[in-house]
């Protein structure tokens, strides 16, 4: 799509949560920034879009998603139909992580991936890099030459680094490079077997055992690692409430220790694992409704700072399986947003511009890019318009990702992205939306 030399948006709810604006007005767009931003109105003779009743809010950012590209090949999605997932539901910055085929070890596949991310166009796909070589916890990874050429962060997501000597290591280059460590918190010597939360509904159903313990035992030793170093260091999808507490506890001493929190943790429980089968495996584990009230506690006191989906498609062959064999991981960013709102805004947790921080200038600090994130004048235009009473229905055939593994299929939602605009040109637009 060519570039919008000019656009208007109208009269809609303005919500800004770095500046802290929220207050009905105009925007102008013009060659790839934000010209303007005013509460009396701005004219226009290029495309003016009507967007009252909307939120204007900055573009959206998630920082964990999975694209599996470069792929050998066993995944179906690619850059190309993981951006359109993240524009549909109003993402206009994603961070890919690296458990790609081959992991993204070397700078020559983060400087490829910025290009393929480039070359798409639709939204900015920001690569991690890995901390070990090929994800396998044994070698440090080049990391002065990986974050040289462009990562974003630095992690083993699928795995967690095991050893403390490594660990410490990869602590230490993030700290000198200035970028996060995404920890995947989970002690493989406690999950052997495991596919479920431990406890009654996995005994009865005869599961592997996957307990909180493993997970918050690596958060408790990183953070110990930590103490003296001083990195960005982030917890990746948070399922258990002791996690939350080990968080808040480091960050009330002052640690630059950080956690992120998933639709499919704050609304699923282990129970799904009975009633929803193998769409409900997913890695860590649903946990039970008191790991989610925890969680959302952790949001109320900014314990918790970041919302990201964990986006992890999956051939639908690979979860139609038994489920100690089936994949782990579900689908998130076409329906995010609404998830997102039902599990904090319709339940009384949080409101727009707090929940919208979560998903704008909060991930954008994490991941020190404080050009993202934000509205202002000059800025770039990375803008999404959300229908907060839009009532719609989750279908998974008409997402923009390759991927149909999603357990919210059929669920009615209320609020929705219905326009995406990336670097001032727009990449996702729903029909509703009236142009004057």
């Amino acid at each position: 799509m060519p570039l919008m030399i000019e656009v208007l948006l109208k009269g809609g709810r303005i919500i800004d949560p770095e500046s802290g604006m929220d207050e009905t007005g105009d925007i102008l767009i013009a060659d790839g920034q934000i010209q303007s931003i005013s509460t009396t109105q701005l004219q226009s003779s290029g495309q003016v879009i009507d967007c009252e009743g909307c939120i204007v809010s900055p573009g959206l950012i998630d920082i964990h998603v999975h694209f599996r590209e470069p792929s050998s090949g066993n995944h179906e999605e690619t850059v190309e139909s993981g951006s359109r997932s993240a524009v549909n539901g109003g993402f206009t910055t994603v961070c890919a992580m690296p458990n790609t085929t081959p992991a993204m070890d070397d700078p020559l596949l983060i400087k490829e991936a910025l290009k393929i991310s480039a070359d798409s166009g639709l939204c900015r796909v920001l690569p991690t890099c890995c901390a070990t070589i090929g994800r396998k916890g044994e070698q440090l990874a080049p990391l002065d030459e990986l974050c040289a050429a462009g990562a974003i962060a630095i992690t083993d997501d699928g795995d967690v680094v095991e050893s403390d000597a490594l660990m410490t290591a990869s602590l230490k280059a993030a700290k000198k490079h200035n970028v996060p460590f995404m920890q995947h918190c989970q002690d493989p010597k406690q999950t052997v077997g495991g596919v479920m939360n431990a406890g009654a509904i996995q005994e009865k159903l005869g599961y592997g055992a996957w307990p909180r313990i493993a997970e918050e035992c690596i958060v408790e030793r990183d953070i110990l690692l930590n103490k003296n170093i001083g990195a960005s260091w982030h917890a990746q999808h948070i399922s258990s409430g002791g996690t939350v507490e080990l968080i808040r506890q480091a960050r009330a001493r002052g640690e630059a220790i950080s956690g992120e929190a998933s639709p499919h943790h704050l609304l699923l429980t282990d129970e799904c694992c009975r009633d929803l089968g193998t769409m409900a495996k997913m890695n860590p584990p649903l946990r039970e409704q008191h790991d989610i009230e925890a969680l959302k506690e952790g949001i109320v006191d900014a314990t918790i700072t970041i919302l990201a989906t964990d986006h992890a498609p999956h051939p639908l062959a690979t979860k139609d399986r038994p489920f100690a064999e089936a994949s782990f991981g579900i689908v998130g960013l076409d329906c995010a947003l609404a998830l997102y709102a039902k599990a904090l805004i319709q339940d009384g947790v949080l409101d727009w511009p707090a929940m919208l921080a979560m998903m704008t200038n909060q991930p954008a600090d994490l991941i020190r890019r404080p050009d993202l994130g934000r509205l202002a004048e000059g800025g770039t235009a990375d803008i999404t318009v959300i229908d907060p009473r839009c009532a719609w229905t989750i279908d998974a055939t008409t997402f923009g990702s390759t991927g149909r593994n999603c357990p919210f299929n059929g669920w009615n939602v209320t609020g929705k992205a219905i326009m995406t605009m990336f670097g001032g040109r727009i990449t996702h637009l729903e029909g509703h939306l009236e142009a004057l």
